[in-house]
């Protein structure tokens, strides 16, 4: 499989529809997709279900499309820190849905949805509020509470090279949930800083195969 090259990131997020779940990847601003997430304020979708590590930071990325009143509800690990501001103003008057799953559970539910996992018992969040209303069962001692997948109709990804066939590799921490997004949305969509000739890339440092990404678009200012 062969991932469409895009000229602009506005034809990178073309078709993303009304009500989309779209799984964003950056750990705060690290690997942050901004500039499809710019481009999809532009593109205009609305009442989406936004699954990333956190709620936005500052202005500009995540932040803005929330700013934007686009996002119907967030599932994130760190919905809060010094510069969530956005989401906080909004949260507050109830004009966001949160959900929050904790990072390791987050990034398994999500390897799950790749895998084709249909659900998994983990024993993070058993005892507390986010365990409430879900199945628990006793394993080796410890109590675990039954988790399910978490999958995206689009993956808003950032990684630091393509080829031409859409194999990434990414740059150090910005690796973090690329990968485990690329599995588990129908539609993968990544910016990269440089897209390369096919075979410029050493097949054993491919960490995202083609066969997961359907777009790439080259933007080297932001990814």
């Amino acid at each position: 499989m062969t991932a469409r090259v895009c000229i602009h990131p506005d034809e990178a997020v073309a078709g993303i529809e009304d009500g989309s779940t779209v799984l964003v990847g950056g750990f705060g601003m690290a690997g942050m997709p901004v500039a499809l997430i710019d481009a999809l304020i532009r593109q205009g979708a609305r009442d989406l279900t936004v699954v990333s590590n956190n709620a936005g930071n500052g202005d500009t990325g995540l932040a803005a499309l929330l700013a934007e009143g686009r996002v119907r509800k967030v599932i994130c690990s760190f919905p809060r820190q010094a510069d969530s501001w956005v989401f906080d103003g909004l949260y507050r008057a109830g004009r966001i849905e949160l959900e929050v799953v904790p990072q390791g559970t987050l990034a398994e539910r999500l390897r799950a949805a790749g895998a084709g996992i249909g659900a998994f018992f983990c024993p993070t969040g058993a005892g507390t509020l986010l365990a409430e209303g879900k199945e628990v069962r006793e394993i080796n001692g410890r109590t675990h509470v039954l988790e399910y997948p978490i999958s995206g109709d689009v993956a808003l990804i950032s990684a630091h090279r393509a080829d031409r066939m859409g194999n990434l590799v990414y740059r150090k921490t910005a690796r973090n949930f690329g990968p485990v997004m690329a599995t588990a949305a129908t539609t993968v969509v990544a910016q990269v800083r440089r897209i390369v000739g096919t075979g410029a890339i050493d097949p054993e440092t491919v960490v995202t195969p083609s066969i997961f990404v359907d777009r790439v678009v080259e933007v080297a200012d932001h990814a």
